[in-house]
C-alpha cells in the first residue's frame, strides 16, 4: 500500500516557539481562511508546497531527534487540518516512538464531513495549540472569511476529550483588543476544562513584504505593530473574563 502524501511548505528543524521544548515543525499547506494579519500567505494553497511522504519526514526528524527528543513533533501551517488524514499517519507513527505531538490549528475545519477524521486525529493529538482569532462571530468572518462556530465546538470538544489546550490570540489594535471581545474570550475559554496555557501574540507586519511580491492586497495597512505592553494587558483582561466564567459556573 503506498503512503499518504501530504504537501509541505517548509520545515524548521528546531523550533522553539511551536510547543514545549524544541520542536520538529512541520508547515503544512492549504488553509481555507484569509485572516487580514497572515504572515504566511504563501502556504494558502494546498499544491504549492513540497511533496512529502511520512516517511521522509521521520527521516528527517531522525536528524535532529537527539536535540528536540524533550520536545516533539509540531504540525502547523497553513492549517493543518485541511490535511488531516497526512497529519494523523504522522502523529500516529510518532506516538509509536513516544514522540510528543502537537497541533498548531484554527480548527476551522471541525465540521461535517471531516469531524470524524479529525476524531480520529485526536487520538494521537498530546497538546492542541488553539488560535481563536475572535471571538465575535461577524468579527471574526470580517477578520477571517470565515465565522468561528466550528472553532468554539472544536475547542470544547477538546475539552471533552481532556487533550492539553493551548489557547493563541492575536492582539491587532483596534480590531481584536477591545475590551469586552477580551472579556468574552476569557469566559468562553473559561469551559475548556483541559485548558493549560493563554497566550497573547503582539500583532506585527512582518509580513506586509510577501503580500507584495504575491500581489495580494494586505488589509490592515496603517495599522500599527502591537506592543508587549498591550499584549500584557490584554491576556489580564481575558484572565479577567476567565475567572468570572469559572465563578459563575460555580455558582449557577
Amino acid at each position: 500500500m503506498s503512503e499518504t502524501v501530504g504537501y509541505i511548505h517548509s520545515v524548521e528543524s528546531l523550533g522553539t516557539v511551536d510547543g514545549p521544548g524544541l520542536r520538529f515543525v512541520v508547515f503544512l499547506s492549504g488553509c481555507p481562511m484569509r485572516c487580514a494579519y497572515c504572515h504566511n500567505p504563501d502556504t494558502w494553497k494546498m499544491k504549492s508546497g513540497k511533496e512529502y511522504t511520512v516517511s521522509q519526514l521521520m527521516k528527517e526528524f531522525d536528524g535532529v531527534e537527539e536535540f528536540v527528543r524533550s520536545g516533539g513533533i509540531t504540525c502547523t501551517g497553513g492549517e493543518p487540518l485541511m490535511q488531516t488524514e497526512f497529519v494523523t499517519e504522522l502523529f500516529k507513527t510518532a506516538k509509536k516512538r513516544r514522540i510528543h505531538t502537537c497541533l498548531d490549528t484554527s480548527g476551522i475545519s471541525y465540521a461535517e464531513p471531516d469531524k470524524e477524521k479529525i476524531e480520529r486525529l485526536l487520538d494521537f493529538t498530546d497538546l492542541v495549540m488553539l488560535d481563536i482569532k475572535h471571538i465575535d462571530s461577524k468579527k471574526h468572518k470580517w477578520l477571517t472569511g470565515q465565522d468561528n462556530e466550528n472553532v468554539k465546538s472544536f475547542a470544547l470538544r477538546l475539552g471533552e476529550r481532556g487533550i492539553d489546550v493551548w489557547i493563541r490570540h492575536v492582539l491587532v489594535p483596534g480590531v481584536t483588543d477591545d475590551e469586552q471581545s477580551l472579556l468574552q474570550l476569557g469566559e468562553f475559554i473559561s469551559r475548556i476544562s483541559s485548558l493549560k496555557a493563554i497566550d497573547v501574540l503582539p500583532y506585527h507586519t512582518m509580513g506586509v513584504q510577501k503580500y507584495d511580491e504575491l500581489g495580494i492586497e494586505y488589509r490592515l495597512k496603517g495599522i500599527a505593530p502591537a506592543t508587549k505592553e498591550q499584549a500584557i494587558k490584554a491576556r489580564d483582561i481575558i484572565y479577567k473574563g476567565l475567572k468570572a466564567g469559572i465563578k459563575k459556573r460555580l455558582t449557577d
